[in-house]
């Protein structure tokens, strides 16, 4: 089969076209013949030299995809051979083929593509486990999404304002903060000329928002906690601004402040196996009722894969960024 390949640690160039065999499966595994692939920050990172793949995983990037299963035991499924999926994988998407647990796989969302499917799984399980299983984001509560404008901020946007919380989000400039109000936030913060803890307190009358969903850490941290209500929960999901932040602890005693954290990578199949049962239950009925859909930016031929992480790296664009593996 065709896939690209990490020649190297390096920029987007040592991503290079190869031939590998087609992957063995696993027990539990089913093969999706890959119609499209997400292309996601942590690939980057894997290329870089920056993300070790976890033991056992394909050496290949792409922790997502889309198509058609071929082959594997689908038994106590209501999957079956020849049904169009998506998938989360801990590695091996920028391929012809890929191997999936069966219980990561879920159905393609009525009305969508397998290329509009293909950038779901990285960024639905990330936003589910972490707003709304770990921080727990509740009825009459508000968020605020770092990185409005990326595939989690899209995502994180559209899924709290669809299940009715109030949804803020900061992007690096007035068009991205245009493009993240026009999917639901009720205002887009450009962080370049505006202090999101300000323009938040405004906002809320003081109160500060209920969950921060965050992609930064850093610097940030300290400004974050400032603009949380009591009780608040910081989630921190990346370390764009670094991995050392000072904490002011009185506040979080004083106020019964959370901050957390997690990676989903490694984590193991039952744990996102619930995470998908979940996604089907109460995010892909949204899709079919039009309150959330899939924003995609730009689509690359699976030999342009340097291309695309080029592109992602210049955070220029707004939601995701896909491979198409298969034509048409």
């Amino acid at each position: 089969m065709r896939a690209i390949e990490i020649t190297q640690p390096g920029k987007p160039e040592v991503l290079q076209l190869c031939e590998r065999p087609t992957p063995v499966l696993k027990a539990g595994e089913v093969l999706i013949k890959v119609h499209a692939a997400g292309i996601n920050r942590p690939d980057v990172l894997q290329r870089m030299g920056k993300y070790p793949v976890p033991p056992g995983a394909s050496d290949l990037p792409g922790l997502e995809v889309a198509g058609e299963i071929v082959d594997g035991d689908l038994e106590g499924s209501d999957l079956k051979k020849g049904d169009l999926v998506c998938a989360l994988v801990q590695g091996g998407g920028y391929a012809e083929y890929c191997a999936a647990p069966l219980e990561q796989c879920l159905p393609v969302p009525q009305g969508l593509s397998a290329l509009e499917a293909a950038t779901l799984p990285e960024t639905y399980f990330t936003v589910w486990s972490n707003v709304f299983d770990r921080a727990r984001l509740s009825e009459g509560e508000s968020l605020l999404v770092q990185g409005g404008s990326s595939g989690i901020g899209v995502t994180a946007i559209q899924l709290a304002k669809a299940l009715g919380h109030r949804v803020f989000a900061t992007a690096g400039s007035a068009d991205k903060c245009r493009a993240v109000e026009a999917l639901g936030a009720d205002r887009g913060i450009n962080y370049r000329d505006e202090d999101f803890v300000a323009v938040i307190k405004e906002l809320t009358n003081g109160k500060g928002v209920d969950v921060i969903l965050d992609m930064v850490a850093g610097d940030y941290v300290a400004r974050e906690i400032d603009c949380l209500a009591d009780d608040g929960r910081l989630v921190v999901i990346a370390l764009l601004g670094g991995a050392r932040a000072n904490v002011d602890m009185g506040q979080v005693l004083r106020r019964r402040l959370h901050i957390t954290g997690s990676t989903l990578r490694p984590r193991p199949v039952e744990f996102k196996a619930a995470i998908a049962q979940q996604l089907r239950e109460h995010a892909w009925p949204l899709f079919a009722q039009g309150k959330i859909k899939p924003v995609i930016h730009q689509v690359f031929p699976l030999e342009q894969a340097a291309e695309a992480h080029a592109l992602m790296e210049s955070s220029t664009h707004v939601g995701k960024i896909v491979l198409q593996v298969q034509p048409g």
